[in-house]
């Protein structure tokens, strides 16, 4: 399989999704994954489509024009007091637009709460034929790949997922070798950059560089190439949050140095037949 790139929300964090997919299409990604669940952060943008018509149309005209496709959505977030079924508007949408997933990540102490609600959502996706992929972030609960393991398991859903990004599974100290143990119909993509060798000990640095700093494949200490040999997946979703540069040059370069810097790194460790 040849590799496919999407676009993801944080990337270009302060675009509106027709424009995502415009500025994807230019760039020559294959896919967005934009943020269609509205997570109310503040100074967060409103893009839930399910509750903006005019936007969801622009985003189907885009789609249609570009040729872009929808991958998968964020954010269904677990959280104490929290329903799952306040994430089915979103995903009537997702399946709209042809998407194949939705992201999850879980932000409560109580992990037994956690894996009955990351099993609910699971079961709601199901008839949207949508996957629910699990991403664990070194500044929540669940932090790290045993952890995330744990719930996969514990949920024994269908279409469960396991989400690896390149600079949690570094911060997390995570091995490589632990990944060839697990199911490979868990991967369905994977979030793409770099980042600083040096793993933070102080927790708001640790959340600055994951929301505003990741650095272009290569440019950075992650061994990214060792990671990806023990990823089957081919669907590289590129979150490469980098405010400076996005200042810098705009979002649509940005966007466009995030895939031909991964092309480049690909290239030069000989990912592209890479098989498992």
């Amino acid at each position: 399989m040849t590799i496919q790139y999407s676009l993801a929300h944080l990337t270009v964090l302060g675009c509106p999704t027709p424009e995502m997919v415009y500025i994807a299409a230019r760039a020559s990604y294959d896919y967005v994954s934009p943020r269609l669940i509205y997570m109310g952060l503040p100074g967060e943008p409103n893009y839930a489509l399910a509750d903006n018509p005019a936007m969801l149309r622009q985003t189907k005209r885009a789609l249609s024009e570009t040729g872009v496709k929808v991958h998968d959505i964020e954010l269904a977030r677990i959280y104490d007091d929290m329903h799952p079924t306040k994430y089915l508007p979103a995903m009537e949408v997702a399946a709209e637009l042809g998407a194949k997933a939705v992201l999850s990540s879980i932000w409560t102490e109580n992990i037994n709460y956690a894996k009955e609600k990351y099993a609910k959502i699971c079961e709601l996706a199901q008839p949207f034929g949508l996957t629910v992929d699990l991403e664990y972030v070194p500044i929540s609960s669940i932090n790290n790949l045993a952890k995330a393991v744990d719930v996969l398991r514990a949920a024994k859903q269908k279409n469960s997922g396991l989400l690896i990004d390149m600079h949690h599974f570094h911060r997390a100290g995570d091995r490589v070798e632990d990944l060839d143990l697990l199911p490979r119909e868990w991967f369905h993509f994977i979030h793409l950059c770099d980042a600083s060798a040096e793993v933070p000990r102080d927790r708001a640095e640790m959340t600055r560089i994951l929301r505003e700093e990741r650095l272009y494949v290569g440019d950075g200490g992650i061994d990214v190439a060792d990671i990806l040999r023990h990823i089957p997946t081919k669907i590289y979703s590129i979150e490469l949050p980098n405010l400076a540069q996005a200042k810098a040059i705009g979002y649509a370069e940005h966007a466009f140095r995030c895939i031909e810097s991964a092309k480049r790194y690909i290239a030069k460790h000989g990912l592209e037949n890479n098989s498992h």
